[in-house]
């Protein structure tokens, strides 16, 4: 016996099909420029050149800082990371971050009064000061190959304080 396949059968098929197939879900990126309040949001990233301020904003993901731009986030939660690589500024204050703080390659910088639950590594940045104080940290403070050295006190670190960080 021979069957025909009809247009509307064959489009039946295919969707069918490809209701099978889950598709990953992707956690929306807030660009920020300007400042975000007290709101939740998936990830943020700051492009090239602008500046964000973060006031009491939660951050499901992560915070990336692109080159030559500027965060502050105050009273912040993050629940993954902030990174950044070429920055102009980064200052970290009065944040709970659940992953890492990771600045590298950038200027100047302030991480100061936050509860880290991961590493904070500052490698490589070549201007302005850089000041890590009063932090609590579940890992490591690591700082290398900074121009100036960065300054502070008062950081509490479970794991070890490396290098330029070593006395702070």
């Amino acid at each position: 016996m021979k069957t025909l396949s009809t247009p509307v059968a064959t489009a039946s098929v295919i969707l069918g099909a490809s209701l099978l197939v889950a598709t990953p879900a992707s956690a929306e990126e807030r660009i920020c420029r300007g400042t975000i309040g007290a709101v939740t949001l998936d990830n943020v990233k700051v492009p090239s050149g602008a500046t964000c301020t973060l006031k009491g904003t939660r951050v499901k993901g992560n915070i990336v800082v692109n080159s030559k731009a500027t965060l502050r986030a105050n009273g912040a939660v993050v629940n993954g990371n902030i990174q950044s690589e070429g920055h102009r500024l980064v200052v970290v204050n009065n944040t709970r971050v659940g992953g890492s703080i990771q600045l590298k390659q950038g200027g100047g910088l302030t991480v100061s009064a936050n509860k880290v639950e991961g590493d904070v590594q500052i490698f490589s940045n070549k201007s302005g000061t850089k000041t890590i104080r009063n932090n609590r940290i579940d890992g490591n403070l690591q700082c290398k190959s900074n121009t100036p050295a960065p300054i502070g006190s008062g950081n509490v670190v479970d794991g070890n304080k490396e290098d330029q960080c070593r006395r702070l």
